[in-house]
């Protein structure tokens, strides 16, 4: 009877971990590249870790080439191009968590996520830009990353970027 129990719970850790989503290679189907994270461009960091909780600093629509996606949505950027600023937004955060936590495979939960836009004062379609990062955030790591969401306009942002979030995020022991 003891061998049937070992043997019952052995199946069924083997039947969790084979649900378990390898967050790297997701990224790689979805063709998303992480990249070196950015320094801060003040006093602060980029994360901090507390318990099992991990704060993601503002971070802004850097790309790849080290460019930032400027101007206002609404103004001198579409909805669309807002978005696409919010899922590059996403891409820089989840490249720092990584580097904080060395494997993406330790998220737990992504918790909250807090994005403001760059944005005229009549603008009024906040939540679409944000649904950029969101999107990506859920298309990684499925229900683990659906989270709660403020999402706000604001009249200027850093260096004139389109976006700014942070993030909080629940990770494994």
């Amino acid at each position: 009877m003891k061998n049937l129990l070992i043997l019952i719970f052995f199946l069924a850790s083997a039947a969790v971990l084979a649900q378990q989503t390898d967050y790297d290679k997701k990224l790689k189907e979805l063709g998303v590249e992480l990249m070196t994270p950015t320094k801060p461009i003040a006093n602060y960091v980029k994360a901090v870790r507390t318990g099992n909780l991990i704060y993601l600093s503002g971070h802004g629509p850097t790309r790849a080439d080290g460019t930032n996606v400027t101007g206002k949505v609404g103004k001198d950027l579409t909805v669309e191009q807002g978005a696409e600023a919010a899922r590059i937004t996403a891409i820089s955060l989840i490249s720092t968590l990584k580097a904080e936590v060395g494997d993406l495979n330790k998220v737990k939960r992504i918790v909250k996520v807090n994005g403001w836009v760059n944005c005229h004062a009549d603008f009024a379609d906040q939540p679409k830009v944000m649904n950029g990062c969101s999107d990506l955030l859920v298309a990684v790591f499925g229900e683990k990353g659906k989270h709660a969401r403020t999402s706000l306009g604001t009249n200027a942002l850093p260096t004139n970027i389109a976006v700014e979030i942070e993030m909080v995020v629940e990770v494994l022991d």
